[in-house]
């Protein structure tokens, strides 16, 4: 199978999808095989789930000494997002200055180039999250 033809036929490259417990129906991201709360009873009823993709800040802290694949994006801002859903991701906040981002902010995920292996090689997709 040709490299762009693996990712695009794989949904959870472009999509945040979770998975949703038949039993208990949590939800939970990334995707897991067991529900933490029902144990046993979920094997097998766990569901894929497809986040809607909206939240808001919970928290986040501006980053300012980066590792060196990030050098060029610093300072950015790293928060903690509540989604609708109920899940707490981890992201990038993107496309708003570093001084308007608040507690409460409303956010949406958005995919973005993350990296790449070369001109002829796979390009590395990633959740970030931009402004309301």
């Amino acid at each position: 199978m040709a490299v762009a033809r693996f990712w695009r036929e794989n949904a959870s490259r472009y999509n945040l999808i979770g998975t949703k417990c038949g039993v208990c129906e949590r939800v939970y991201f990334p995707p897991r095989s067991v529900c933490p709360t029902c144990h046993r009873q979920s094997i097998g009823k766990m569901e894929p789930f497809k986040l809607n993709g909206e939240g808001e800040v919970l928290t986040f802290s501006i980053v300012h000494d980066a590792p060196s694949q990030l050098e060029m994006q610093k300072p950015y801002v790293i928060a903690i997002v509540q989604m609708e859903e109920g899940v707490r991701i981890t992201g990038q906040i993107i496309d708003v200055e570093l001084d308007e981002v608040k507690v409460g902010m409303k956010v949406r995920t958005t995919l973005r180039k993350v990296s790449d292996d070369g001109a002829a090689g796979v390009i590395h997709y990633g959740y970030k999250f931009m402004p309301l």
